[in-house]
């Protein structure tokens, strides 16, 4: 062994337990698994023997052995049942990498071209059979070692923050994967809101009726994501799903949805929340919203000046009788003065009685242009909890 090999040889020891500092310090499941006993120095084992053994077969120009797969497989294996996230097992491998081409660098200084294409060229290919055969171990390890609802939530929580899937990860789940999610975000009201032990009970629960990645992002916040190749049928079931929250936890909620391809899910569970926070709260949801159905309502969110001149209207309407209740009525069943007078089982000439008292009170005919504008946003901002 010579020139880069050598040098690189003669530093496995340190460069190993500088990965070693660089892996807890970047990922803090690492850190949590590192205070387990004997954890750590098997960590720096393993950094040094992969090493060495990357020397070795880089400087032979031969690919990693049964036995070589076998060790990444049982370290991996070891790695995902002590509770690390398969975000974080991917993470290590990342840095792995990076780690690597720096330590190549450092040792070649200018001086050892030859060795450097070698050892770049080896690379690819090996480096791919070791990833997919640590992550291989990883999955059995965490399938073994973490409990459903929590493998769930973890699965959600990688594609929410638009990182890389590990290969197998849907498939051992059961749940599938797509390249569009329709993400639901359901809204809980009331109060206290479910414990950490109960809103473990909920997912579990709820992974029976759909398989499903989701995850609380709050106590009070459930995201959920359906696979979108059928928008309509998506948002099917999206809505069943909310009223199955809604029941199970005996809470009204108010639901929004939006839906983005992977990769993107960020910004697209952005929205879905947004959407949530000026939808109706109910006991039973009526309809899962998407941005174009409140999408005056979230520009009056944003308008802090808008918002406080509803909120006057909304206060004015309070002296009644149950105008608020009266208007949403009236606006779901498109202005027809029967069907919402008979929805709130009221005789018609009550319900004119009523819309004389909004006039009364703001100035403003329920059935006009101008009215349904104003008054629709302010129905909808009651509705939707938000000035509670």
């Amino acid at each position: 062994m010579e020139g880069l090999y050598k040098l690189l040889w003669d530093r496995v020891d340190f460069n190993g337990r500088r990965a070693v500092d660089v892996y807890l310090g970047e990922i803090p499941d690492f850190r949590a698994a590192a205070r387990m006993a004997g954890v750590r120095a098997a960590m720096l084992d393993f950094a040094v023997l992969l090493r060495r053994r990357e020397v070795e077969l880089a400087a032979e120009g031969a690919p990693f052995t049964g036995a070589d797969l076998a060790m990444l497989t049982a370290f991996g294996e070891q790695r995902g049942g002590q509770g690390v996230a398969p975000a974080s097992g991917r993470r290590v491998l990342d840095l792995h990498d990076v780690l690597t081409l720096r330590e190549i660098h450092e040792a070649a200084g200018l001086h050892e071209v030859g060795h450097v294409t070698e050892m770049i060229g080896w690379l690819p290919a090996n480096g791919l059979a070791g990833q997919n055969a640590y992550l291989q171990g990883f999955l059995t390890g965490h399938q073994r070692g973490t409990p459903f609802v929590k493998r769930a939530q973890e699965f959600a929580a990688t594609l929410l923050a638009d990182k890389a899937v590990i290969p197998g990860l849907p498939e051992s789940l059961a749940l599938g994967f797509a390249d569009r999610y329709l993400i639901t975000v359901i809204r809980l009201s009331g109060s206290p809101l479910p414990s950490e032990e109960r809103r473990e009970e909920i997912i579990g629960a709820l992974l029976k009726r759909e398989r499903v990645p989701m995850i609380w992002r709050e106590p009070g916040e459930l995201v959920v994501l359906f696979p979108c190749e059928d928008p309509e049928g998506a948002r099917d079931r999206g809505l069943v799903f909310a009223r199955d929250c809604a029941a199970l936890t005996g809470r009204p909620c108010a639901a929004g949805a939006a839906s983005g391809r992977v990769g993107a899910l960020r910004d697209t569970a952005t929205l879905a929340r947004r959407i949530s926070r000026v939808a109706p709260v109910e006991a039973r949801p009526s309809r899962l919203p998407v941005m174009t159905d409140l999408f005056v309502e979230l520009g009056v969110a944003r308008l802090p000046p808008v918002d406080d001149w509803l909120r006057g209207i909304a206060r004015q309407l309070e002296a009644g009788p149950d105008l608020v209740a009266t208007l949403d009525a009236y606006y779901r069943h498109d202005m027809n003065r029967l069907n919402t007078a008979g929805e709130l089982h009221i005789h018609p000439r009550t319900l004119d009685y009523r819309f004389r008292r909004v006039r009364e009170l703001v100035g403003l005919e329920p059935g006009s242009f101008h009215g349904v504008r104003v008054l629709g946003a302010v129905v909808a901002r009651v509705l939707a909890g938000r000035w509670a």
